[in-house]
């Protein structure tokens, strides 16, 4: 991958891990535990990003894509716990509600959003992204030198 789009997505995903950051706490997205999840790993993959910009070695590279699949899996996850409160909310105001109209209602509520998550999981991607071919770029690099 041509080093000025790498440099230019990796801008992007530290762009969008701190404006996902600071949305939650503007929120108040930090009440339980499982509330302050995705606010950690927000951190700790902006400190893998700075890690891969300032030293970017075989180590640093695998614990960037793990930290970026932990954001996939907490998207995913997140998707799942915003989806399953709604529908128990919904389903507390509506009992006789059901199927696809219960689905709907859910995945239309505004708190918590079901599907905000996914940003969550996006970052994530777009970090895989970053980190493609990254260790082969280096390795290219070091033999020319030599």
């Amino acid at each position: 991958m041509n080093y000025r789009i790498r440099r230019v997505l990796t801008l992007l995903l530290t762009l969008g891990l701190v404006g996902s950051f600071v949305e939650l706490m503007l929120l108040d997205h930090h009440e339980g535990a499982a509330q302050m999840i995705p606010l950690v790993l927000l951190v700790c993959a902006a400190g893998a990003c700075a890690a891969i910009i300032v030293q970017p070695g075989r180590s640093t590279v695998r614990a960037f894509q793990a930290m970026m699949c932990l954001l996939i899996v907490a998207g995913l996850v997140g998707i799942g716990l915003h989806f399953r409160a709604n529908v128990e909310f919904q389903t507390e105001v509506d009992p006789g509600l059901h199927g696809w109209a219960l689905i709907s209602k859910a995945l239309q509520a505004k708190a918590p959003p079901a599907l905000a998550p996914a940003s969550l999981a996006q970052l994530g991607l777009l970090g895989l992204v970053v980190a493609y071919g990254h260790l082969k770029g280096e390795q290219l690099a070091t033999e020319r030198l030599q």
